[in-house]
């Protein structure tokens, strides 16, 4: 149950944060990370691998693009 919790908020996440590639709207990945960091702690949780894997993949994406766009240092 937790996994399928975990999947459903990282693929809110995923759509939010494909959203956020659009010009200008980098800054969003600084409210998709946390949401994406709740269902990572969600999917350690659980048994399975895929919803947290889903997050860790969304974390890593919106890092580097917070990154790349001058986000973080």
């Amino acid at each position: 149950m937790l996994n399928i919790l975990s999947l459903i908020i990282g693929v809110i996440a995923l759509l939010l944060g494909v959203l956020a590639f659009f010009p200008l709207l980098g800054w969003a990945y600084w409210l998709i990370i946390p949401i994406a960091l709740v269902g990572l702690g969600l999917g350690v949780v659980s048994r399975q691998k895929s919803g947290r894997n889903l997050n860790l993949v969304v974390i890593v994406v919106g890092a580097i693009r917070l990154m790349l766009g001058g986000g973080v240092i």
